[in-house]
């Protein structure tokens, strides 16, 4: 059974952080440091995206599409997860 509850931002952005953290063997508060000293969208790297993107669509049972829009929005943590949330409205609906 889906879950109808629709993750806001901030979760989602702390489960890409979690999982970036996992990837590089650092802990969540080290990463999001890292990130924040990039600026408030908390660029990422494009390497670790993918993986991220795989355990993301996973977690939330989604699909991001592999378009422009969606490239664009694994620049940041903070674009990819307003993709993220948006994939899963989408899902949502009849």
């Amino acid at each position: 059974m889906l879950s109808t509850v629709t993750p806001d931002i901030d979760d989602i952005v702390s489960v890409v952080i979690e999982f970036l953290a996992e990837l590089q063997e650092k802990t969540a508060a080290e990463v999001r440091d890292a990130l924040e000293d990039g600026g408030a969208e908390l660029p990422v790297d494009s390497l670790l995206i993918v993986e991220v993107l795989t355990r993301t669509e996973e977690r939330y049972s989604i699909a991001i599409p592999a378009d422009r829009q969606s490239a664009q929005a694994t620049r940041s943590v903070q674009a990819f997860a307003r993709a993220v949330q948006e994939a899963v409205i989408e899902g949502q609906q009849p």
